[in-house]
C-alpha cells in the first residue's frame, strides 16, 4: 500500500521519489494557501434560505449528528428530492463537531475544495507527465469564481465532496490503466459507488474515463489518430475499452433511476407542459455557450437564474447551435492534439445529466453545474496555450526571462479570478445579501423577488415584502408564490378576509399540487385564527390529500385536537409531522402535550434533549407559539 500511493504522487520513475514527494507536497500546499486566501470572506458568512434550512438549519436529524439512527435515515431518505446518504451524514458531523455555527460548516467545504484542487493537480500530473500544466489547471479549479457556488453554499456539500471521490477513482484509474488489476479496478468502482452516494452529478465517471483512454493514456488501438508520443499503458480494442466500463455503467444507470425516483417524490421534475420538448433543446444549447461565456469572463454570476417560459429567438438559438457545431468540428479535426476533443467532450458530456432536457428545479443554468464540467475547458486551453507559446519561448536565450514571460501572465490570471472569486464569496454572506445581489443583476427575477419577499415576511419586515411581491406580480402576473406570500402578509396584518381570497385565488388558478396544498394549508390556518376549527380541520385534509408530507398541515391537525383536548390525536399528529420535518418548535408542542397527557418524564426528556444541543430556546419557543397560533 505504501509504495502505491508513493507511485501516485511520483511523475517518473527516473526521479528520486523522496523529491518528487517534497515537490508535490509544496506545490499542494501552494494551492491550499491560494484556496485560503480566495475564500477568506466565507468565514464571515452565515446560512442561507436557499436550502440551507431544509439541509441544516431546520433539520433535526443531521442536528442529532452521527448515531446509528440517522445513518438509517440517511440511506432510507428522499429528503430535499434527492439520494445522497452520505452527503447527510456529512452535515450531521459537521453539526456534532460545530453545532450551528455557519464557521465551521462553510470552513469544511472550503477544506474539501482545497483538497479537490491538490487531488486534481497530482491526477493530471500523473496522467499527463506534465507538471506545471497541471498546477496551473489545478490553480484555475481552485480560485475560478463559477466554483464559488459549490464552496460557499453550505447545502452544495455534495458537490465538493462528490468531486473528491470521483477524483481519487480517477486517480486510481490511472493506475489501474497503466497495470491492469482486479483490485485496482474495485478500488475504483468502489470511490465511484461512494461518490454517487453523495452526489449523482458524478454520473458521468465512466464517460470520462473513456475520454481519459484516448488522452493522455493512450490506451485504445485503431482510432486512426496521430500520436505525439508513446504510451505507458497496455492498448486495447475500442469494444474492450467500453466493455471494461460495464460494471461502472451499472453502477451510474443505477444511480439514475434512485434519482429520478428521489426527484419525482420531491415533485422537483417539471412537467413537459411547463416547460416543451422544444424549449428544453433550445434551452440547452444556448446553456452551453453561456456556460462557455462565464469560464472565460466570470462576471454577473447570479445563484439563480430563472428558466425562459417562452422559445428563445431563432438567430439566438442558431447561433448557439452554429457555435457549438463550429467547435466540435474544429477539435476533432485537430487530430495532433487529442487534449482538444477531450476537453470539450468533457465539458459537453459532464454538463448532460444537468443541460435541462429533464428540467429539474425552475433554473435555467447553474454555476454549480461547472465544477466539474469547467475542468474540461480548463485542460483544454491551458494545453493548447502552453503549445502555443512554445516556439515563442524557444526564441528567448535567457532562462530568467523565459521564466519571467510564463510566470507574469500566469500570476496575471491567477491574481484576477482571485480577486473575482473573493468578491463572490461575499454576495453569499447571508439570505438577504444574496438575494439582493440576484436583484441587481436581473430586476425581472420575479424568484428573487418572491424568496427575499419570503425572508422578509419571517424576519417582520411586512411593508418592505409586500413591495416585492407587487414587483413581482408587475412584471409577471401569474406569479402564484407572490400571491401566497401577499396572503401570508394579510394573515401576519390581522387581516384574515384578506388572506383567505389569496389563498382562494391561487387554489383556483393553479393545478400545481404541492402549490395547492400549501395554499389549503395556509388557508386552514386563517380559518383557525378566525376560531373556525372545523373549516380549519377540512381545509389542512384537503392539503394532505394533495401532498400527504405537508408538515405543517399535520401540524394544524395536532395544535386543533391539543385544543380540543383530544391529547392522544394531538401527540399522534406531531409525531406525524415531526417524522417528515424534525423541529424544535414541533417537539416543544410535542412536549406539553404530553404533560398535559399526564406523561410527565417523557415530556422532560424531550425539552432536556432541546437544551443539550445548544439550541436557541427562546427563538424554538417563539416558532412554537407561532405554530400554536396558526400564524
Amino acid at each position: 500500500m505504501a509504495d502505491f500511493l508513493l507511485n501516485l504522487v511520483t511523475q517518473k520513475d527516473g526521479e528520486a521519489a523522496s523529491a518528487v514527494l517534497r515537490r508535490n507536497i509544496l506545490l499542494s500546499l501552494l494551492l491550499v494557501a491560494l484556496v485560503a486566501v480566495a475564500y477568506l470572506p466565507v468565514v464571515h458568512n452565515d446560512f442561507i434560505g436557499l436550502d440551507d434550512h431544509d439541509y441544516i438549519i431546520s433539520n433535526a436529524h443531521v442536528h442529532e449528528g452521527l448515531n446509528a439512527q440517522n445513518v438509517r435515515w440517511a440511506f432510507t431518505t428522499f429528503d430535499a428530492a434527492n439520494y445522497h446518504p452520505l452527503t447527510w451524514l456529512s452535515h450531521a458531523l459537521d453539526c456534532q463537531l460545530f453545532g450551528l455555527n455557519p464557521v465551521g460548516h462553510h470552513a469544511t467545504s472550503v477544506l474539501l475544495h482545497a483538497i479537490n484542487a491538490v487531488l486534481l493537480f497530482l491526477l493530471l500530473q500523473s496522467a499527463t507527465g506534465s507538471r506545471w500544466r497541471s498546477l496551473f489547471v489545478a490553480a484555475l479549479f481552485a480560485v475560478h469564481p463559477l466554483n464559488v457556488e459549490s464552496v460557499a453554499w453550505a447545502s452544495e456539500r455534495k458537490n465538493v465532496l462528490s468531486m473528491m471521490f470521483l477524483l481519487l477513482a480517477t486517480w486510481v484509474y490511472v493506475r489501474y490503466a497503466r497495470r491492469p488489476r482486479l483490485s485496482l479496478y474495485g478500488l475504483v468502482a468502489l470511490l465511484f459507488a461512494v461518490g454517487l452516494l453523495c452526489k449523482p452529478q458524478i454520473i458521468t465517471l465512466p464517460f470520462l474515463l473513456l475520454l481519459l483512454d484516448v488522452w493522455p493514456l493512450r490506451r485504445v488501438d485503431g482510432l486512426g489518430l496521430q500520436d505525439r508520443g508513446t504510451s505507458e499503458c497496455p492498448r486495447f480494442t475500442p469494444g474492450k475499452i467500453v466493455l471494461e466500463k460495464v460494471p461502472l455503467l451499472v453502477l451510474s444507470a443505477a444511480s439514475a433511476v434512485i434519482t429520478m425516483k428521489a426527484q419525482q417524490a420531491g415533485r422537483a421534475v417539471q412537467s413537459l407542459a411547463l416547460y416543451s420538448p422544444l424549449l428544453r433543446v433550445e434551452t440547452a444549447a444556448d446553456s452551453y455557450v453561456r456556460y462557455l461565456g462565464k469560464t472565460f469572463w466570470p462576471v454577473h454570476l447570479a445563484g439563480y437564474y430563472p428558466h425562459p417560459e417562452g422559445l428563445y429567438p431563432l438567430w439566438q438559438v442558431l447561433g448557439a447551435c452554429a457555435l457549438l457545431a463550429l467547435i466540435t468540428v474544429a477539435v476533432l479535426m485537430a487530430k495532433s492534439r487529442r487534449y482538444l476533443a477531450v476537453g470539450w467532450l468533457w465539458f459537453l458530456g459532464t454538463l448532460v445529466p444537468m443541460i435541462g432536457l429533464v428540467q429539474v428545479g425552475r433554473q435555467s443554468i447553474a454555476d454549480r453545474y461547472m465544477y466539474l464540467s469547467g475542468i474540461g475547458v480548463l485542460v483544454a486551453v491551458v494545453w493548447l496555450v502552453a503549445e502555443a507559446v512554445q516556439p515563442l519561448l524557444c526564441r528567448i536565450g535567457n532562462g530568467r526571462a523565459r521564466v519571467a514571460a510564463v510566470a507574469i501572465p500566469v500570476l496575471v490570471v491567477l491574481c484576477l479570478c482571485c480577486a473575482f472569486t473573493y468578491r463572490q464569496v461575499g454576495y453569499w454572506h447571508d439570505t438577504e445579501t444574496f438575494w439582493t445581489h440576484d436583484l441587481a443583476l436581473e430586476g425581472s427575477n420575479y424568484v428573487a423577488n418572491d424568496a427575499l419577499g419570503n425572508y422578509l415576511v419571517e424576519a417582520g419586515r411586512l411593508n418592505e415584502a409586500v413591495t416585492l411581491y407587487r414587483t413581482s406580480l408587475s412584471s409577471y402576473p401569474y406569479d402564484l408564490n407572490a400571491r401566497l406570500g401577499m396572503g401570508v402578509v394579510e394573515s401576519r396584518q390581522g387581516d384574515q378576509h384578506g388572506a383567505m381570497l389569496a389563498y382562494s385565488y391561487v387554489i383556483q388558478l393553479t393545478a400545481n399540487s404541492a402549490l395547492r396544498a400549501e395554499a389549503f394549508s395556509d388557508l386552514g390556518s386563517a380559518y383557525r385564527q378566525l376560531g373556525d376549527l372545523e373549516q380549519a380541520r377540512q381545509c389542512y385534509e384537503a392539503a394532505l390529500e394533495l401532498d400527504p408530507k405537508l408538515a405543517n398541515a399535520f401540524f394544524g391537525l395536532a395544535v386543533i385536537a391539543h385544543k380540543q383536548g383530544k391529547l392522544d390525536v394531538a401527540v399522534r399528529q406531531y409525531g406525524r409531522a415531526l417524522f417528515i420535518q424534525p423541529g424544535y418548535a414541533g417537539f416543544l408542542l410535542l412536549a406539553r402535550a404530553l404533560e398535559e397527557q399526564g406523561n410527565i418524564a417523557e415530556a422532560r426528556a424531550i425539552r432536556e434533549g432541546i437544551a443539550k444541543r445548544g439550541t436557541d430556546l427562546p427563538a424554538a419557543q417563539r416558532e412554537a407559539d407561532r405554530l400554536w397560533a396558526g400564524k
